[in-house]
């Protein structure tokens, strides 16, 4: 979000994985995280299956360091995976892991010995292609594809015996604002989708054909250990370098215990205070602004290609609600008690629902919907909050359990129904769930397909939230997003949430600007809630001269604001911002039936290869020209393991004990198969090894491109 005094955008970093400082610490990663792992166990390690026909292969192991520059309104991040193959096999490594739902992905390097090869944006199959080509002649190759906004898959090929290859992929994403508080969140692990089969959804097409509701379950389904039998994987270090453009105030994370260093009143540097953790829950960053010091918002430019890209934050006024004049409510809740919300997820969201039972007078109404693979509502319809309903309300959340599957469309659907669209009610949907399915576009499309005068709020829950879905929701829904991850968060952010349904939005929101074809994104600027600053990004035609006059209504009156567009700051990566949410605007005008799929589709082909984003239709692809593996050299393949997110239950997702079987609801997460003798993955309990050999081979790197490229670039990790 934007500041009043900002602090200059980072330059894209060239050598960021590079550094001598950070060879030498992602050397160690591996061996500082089974320090904090536990006993090693005494029997072998995980086995992961291979192409089909070839024996299992023991898995690739993966070490993550997250290096991210905030600067003002947008961060800038770097993320270094190393694949570490310790087997005597030549291996091509698969692994699933998530970065932030609005994050424009830009760049990806792929680093083999003393060479570094900057990877090329092409059409999804075409990048599929090269890659496969690339792997079959024994290239080094990596491939970066998007899932989903919010989960990605790095492939590597032809990992040589006892190497490691670092991949790097680059993403630009901007900073939400919450009243005083700006968040960054990181996030470090995919949880477990519930994946609808077929015969849930009830249609066939033309043909006789069951419809999929998930036809790339398997995509986004990796193995998952079990935390009762296998110790966390994948250690992951992040280094923030805060330049917040205002004096700052405090600093927090609920998430981690951190580390802060003070380099100046407007930056800090945040690191892990353990150094490395498992990567088995997201990583959320806030800070505020010193007291009495909170920053104006504004316009903040950057000029590319003879483009000038804007983006914008407006505060309108904050108007408290007169509790006299407060209209009356319908307020539906609906709580998520299925298998993947067992545990603290589940007291969360009773929490958070009971906070706002509290809230309700007598002349609201409400009902409670909750949901696992079944659902049912408290009454048959909406009910007066009397004293007498809401004890019975709270006995009916008190005694629910998580179990079963995640079957959300239904419950959706009922909690959106409208019986009385006339009654003259603020009509308001809770919905509290980790949002673990991975049927998203479904959802999305009953959203908009029911939604009426109804308006989403969206609670993500626990330590892994699918914010790609809660998010999007919340923006189809015309609500908000809140995210409670610990007990000690229900207070505070329920109160700001529900504050936020009883008091005066602000509606009909326009940005018109003095200057003709313009870009705006998004199109139709949403209702604001209070404490939420209007965003939205611009593309002008030509140079940023002219204005642009923002106005809106909030409790009845007309409330504008002018903003002269050559006062705006410089910035960087806001033309990466602009195109990723057009990008995303797209897909949900193809998801929602207002565009048609080929009109969709050649839009955002167009601004990914544009800009060099990856999306669904595009990906990064880095090959090396020189072939490795010798011809007739066998390749095994397998995707790395997953932790299970901190807090989830295995039994309870993945149904029954049987180590291999597939979850008993749904088609979701692999359970991964372990050999007879083996438990998890063992995490080396000494460097020696791994130091002499990643820290040689990676040094050497950096003396072949410090001869080759003089004067290096700016380092985007930092120790």
């Amino acid at each position: 979000m934007p500041f009043t005094s900002p602090r200059p955008m980072i330059d894209t970093p060239r050598n960021a994985a590079l550094s001598p400082l950070f060879l030498g610490l992602l050397a160690l990663l591996v061996m500082l995280a089974s320090a904090h792992a536990g006993p090693v166990p005494a029997r072998g390690g995980l086995m992961l299956r291979g192409p089909v026909g070839t024996a299992p292969v023991e898995a690739v192991r993966l070490a993550t360091d997250i290096g991210v520059e905030v600067s003002g309104p947008t961060a800038r991040a770097v993320v270094t995976q190393a694949f570490r193959n310790t087997t005597a096999d030549w291996v091509e490594g698969t692994y699933v892991y998530p970065l932030p739902e609005d994050a424009a992905v830009d760049g990806m390097k792929l680093v083999v010995g003393n060479r570094v090869i900057v990877a090329d944006i092409r059409e999804r199959a075409a990048a599929k292609r090269a890659y496969e080509a690339a792997k079959a002649a024994g290239q080094a190759a990596a491939l970066t594809e998007q899932e989903r906004p919010n989960i990605f898959t790095n492939a590597v090929a032809n990992i040589g015996p006892g190497e490691t290859v670092l991949v790097q992929i680059t993403y630009q994403q901007t900073i939400p604002v919450s009243g005083a508080a700006r968040t960054l969140r990181l996030p470090l692990v995919v949880a477990p989708r519930y994946t609808p089969v077929p015969p849930a959804l009830g249609t066939v097409a033309l043909d006789g054909t069951a419809h999929d509701p998930v036809p790339d379950r398997a995509r986004i389904s990796p193995p998952v250990l079990d935390p009762a039998v296998s110790r966390p994987t994948n250690p992951v270090a992040v280094t923030v370098r805060l330049q917040a453009g205002f004096a700052i105030g405090a600093v927090r994370s609920v998430t981690h215990a951190i580390h802060v260093t003070v380099t100046g009143p407007e930056a800090r540097t945040i690191t892990l205070a353990e150094g490395v953790v498992p990567a088995d829950r997201d990583l959320e960053l806030t800070w505020e602004p010193a007291q009495s010091r909170m920053p104006g918002l504004g316009l903040f430019r950057e000029t590319v290609a003879g483009r000038t890209y804007l983006l914008a934050a407006v505060n309108p006024p904050a108007l408290e609600a007169d509790a006299p004049a407060r209209p009356a409510r319908d307020v539906t809740f609906v709580i998520d008690n299925s298998g993947s919300m067992a545990g603290a997820s589940m007291r969360q969201a009773k929490a958070g629902l009971l906070a706002g039972l509290v809230r309700l007078t007598p002349r609201d109404r409400f009902n409670i919907i909750r949901f696992d693979d079944t659902w049912d509502a408290l009454h048959p319809a909406s009910v007066p909050a009397t004293p007498e309903a809401l004890r019975g309300a709270e006995g009916f959340v008190a005694a629910l359990e998580a179990r079963g599957g995640t079957e959300m469309l239904a419950p959706l659907r009922a909690a959106l129904a409208d019986s009385q669209p006339e009654d003259g009610r603020v009509r308001q949907v809770v919905f509290l769930t980790d949002g673990a399915v991975g049927d998203e576009e479904r959802i999305f499309a009953a959203i908009h397909a029911g939604l009426g005068r109804s308006r989403l709020f969206m609670v993500g829950i626990g330590s892994a939230p699918n914010g790609h879905l809660m998010r999007h929701a919340a923006e189809i829904g015309r609500g908000t997003f809140t995210e409670i991850r610990d007990l000690a968060q229900v207070g505070e952010r329920t109160r700001a949430l529900y504050e936020k349904l009883e008091a005066p939005a602000v509606t009909d929101l326009t940005a018109t600007f003095s200057v003709p074809g313009v870009e705006v994104t998004p199109g139709a600027l949403p209702d604001l809630y209070r404490g939420e600053p209007l965003v939205f990004a611009a593309r002008l035609p030509q140079s940023g001269a002219g204005s642009v006059t923002v106005s809106g209504r909030v409790a009845g009156r007309t409330w504008t604001r002018t903003l002269q567009l050559d006062e705006a700051a410089p910035g960087a990566g806001i033309s990466k911002v602009w195109a990723r949410s057009r990008i995303g605007e797209t897909e949900t005008a193809r998801i929602t039936g207002r565009l048609d799929r080929d009109a969709a589709e050649t839009t955002i082909l167009a601004l990914a290869l544009e800009h060099g984003l990856t999306t669904r239709l595009t990906s990064l692809v880095a090959i090396d020209a020189t072939p490795r593996r010798a011809p007739g050299m066998p390749l095994v393949a397998a995707d790395l393991p997953l932790n299970l997110p901190a807090g989830w239950d295995f039994a309870e997702v993945f149904g029954g004990d049987h180590p291999g079987a597939a979850p008993d609801h749904g088609a979701g997460a692999r359970v991964v198969p372990i050999n007879a003798a083996g438990t998890g993955i063992d995490l080396p309990q000494t460097g020696a090894g791994i130091l002499l050999q990643l820290g040689l081979g990676l040094l050497i790197a950096l003396l072949g491109i410090a001869l080759s490229r003089p004067g290096g670039g700016r380092t985007g990790v930092v120790r």
